[in-house]
């Protein structure tokens, strides 16, 4: 399966530091939008650079209806009291079992992380782009 395969090339990347606005297209770095271009873009699904320009992509899911491979989207502090696209701040791709792959300031590197009543609460949307 297409996503099974996307979640396996960024599972190589766990550990990669996060910097951002990480050039896109390379995988020395990554910030969370240029993670989630490049590890679909090697599948031949080609997203813009931004979760905000990512987040105009796809078939929009409910949190109750994700599946492996699908885009998460989430606002952040900085965000939080914007409107409509312009809230989010974030994206990671859901691997299952409740768990997101990603990277961001926090975490410093490419990690897994569960999608815990913190996340849920600045969840925006899904999309499925596979």
């Amino acid at each position: 399966m297409r996503a099974d395969q996307i979640i396996l090339t960024g599972k190589q990347y766990i550990g990669t530091p996060y910097v951002f606005n990480s050039p896109p297209y390379q995988t020395k770095t990554f910030d969370c939008s240029s993670f989630i271009q490049y590890i679909f873009g090697v599948h031949g699904i080609n997203l813009r650079r931004s979760s905000r320009q990512q987040f105009k992509k796809g078939v929009p899911v409910s949190f109750k209806k994700i599946k492996r491979g699908d885009l998460l989207f989430f606002t952040t502090k900085a965000r939080l009291n914007r409107k409509g696209i312009s809230k989010i701040g974030h994206v990671a791709i859901y691997i299952g079992n409740n768990q997101m792959l990603h990277t961001h300031r926090q975490g410093k590197k490419v990690m897994i992380s569960e999608i815990n009543p913190y996340w849920k609460s600045v969840f925006v949307g899904a999309k499925r782009v596979v």
